[in-house]
C-alpha cells in the first residue's frame, strides 16, 4: 500500500499537533482508525474506503478528507472472473478526490501478492492476491496502470505549492463540466473536469479553450498548460491503454 499527502487542511492539522507538542502539551490519545470509520470522537479521524471517495466528507469540518483504501482492483475467487480496473478509471477517481480537497490517498493494493494455505483471507478466495495492482503478484510493473499513475502523481506534485495553500474554488464550465482552482500567493493550479460519460467537451477557462475527453480530468499546475489528463495514457506501454483520445473524441478499444 502506498499513500500520498496533500491539502492545506492536513498540513495545518499536522503543524498544530507539532506546535502543541513543542509547547509542552501532552495528551493521551487513542490510535486513529486506519480504515473506514464513523467515529464522532474529536481525536479520531474518520476515513473512507472504496473505488471512489470524492463523495466522502469527514464528520467535522476541521478534519482532513482521507482515503485509506483506494481499491486498485479486487480479490479473485476460485472459479470466478479475474477482476480488472482500467488505469484511466483509477486515475480519474484519484484526481477527483484531490480536486475536492482530498488530503491523503492510500492504494489498496499497490503491490499484489500471494497468500498460501489458510492465509488467503476468506472462503473461496484464491491463493493469488494480485488485485490488478500497479505492481503485480510477482513485483513486475503492470502497464499501463503503473506508468499512468506515475504520471498522475508527477502532475499532482507540480501542483503542490497551490494545493497546500488554500481550499479549491469551484467554477461551473458547462452542464457536466467544472473547474476546481487552487490559487494563493502567486501559486495557481487547476483541475478541469468533464463528468459527461457520453461525449467530449470544449470548455472556456482563463481566456483559453480546453478539450476534455469524456469522463476525464485535466491537470494544469500553472492554471494554463495541461500536463495530464486521466484518459490520455502516455506511459511506456501506450498501446495497452484501453482508450485512444483525440482532440474531438475518445474511442474505446
Amino acid at each position: 500500500m502506498v499513500g500520498i499527502l496533500g491539502s492545506r487542511l492536513l498540513h495545518k492539522t499536522l503543524m498544530s499537533t507539532i506546535t502543541a507538542a513543542g509547547q509542552g502539551f501532552h495528551k493521551e490519545v487513542e490510535k486513529p482508525p486506519m480504515c473506514r470509520g464513523d467515529s464522532q470522537n474529536d481525536i479520531q479521524i474518520n476515513t473512507s474506503n472504496g473505488f471512489y471517495c470524492d463523495y466522502f466528507s469527514p464528520n467535522k469540518a476541521y478534519k482532513p478528507k482521507m482515503w485509506t483504501e483506494a481499491w486498485a482492483g479486487w480479490s479473485t475467487e476460485f472459479g470466478g472472473p479475474v477482476p480488472y480496473r482500467p488505469a484511466e478509471d483509477l486515475a480519474f477517481s484519484v484526481a477527483k478526490i484531490i480536486l475536492k480537497g482530498g488530503s491523503y490517498i492510500n492504494y489498496y493494493m499497490y503491490h499484489g501478492g500471494t497468500n498460501f494455505g489458510r492465509t488467503a483471507g476468506g472462503p473461496f478466495i484464491a491463493t493469488s492476491y494480485d488485485y490488478d495492482a500497479p505492481l503485480d503478484e510477482y513485483g513486475l510493473l503492470r502497464q499501463p496502470k503503473w506508468g499512468h499513475l506515475k504520471d498522475l502523481h508527477r502532475a499532482i506534485k507540480l501542483c503542490e505549492p497551490a494545493l497546500v495553500s488554500i481550499s479549491p474554488v469551484l467554477t461551473p464550465l458547462g452542464n457536466h463540466q467544472e473547474a476546481h482552482v487552487f490559487k494563493s500567493n502567486g501559486a495557481c493550479a487547476a483541475f478541469l473536469a468533464n463528468y459527461n460519460q457520453h461525449s467530449f467537451a470544449k470548455v472556456p477557462f482563463e481566456n483559453k479553450h480546453y478539450n476534455l475527453p469524456l469522463w476525464s480530468i485535466s491537470i494544469l499546475p500553472d492554471c494554463k498548460n495541461t500536463v495530464y489528463n486521466t484518459t490520455r495514457c502516455i506511459a511506456e506501454s501506450v498501446l495497452l491503454c484501453s482508450t485512444i483520445t483525440t482532440d474531438k473524441e475518445t474511442l474505446r478499444i
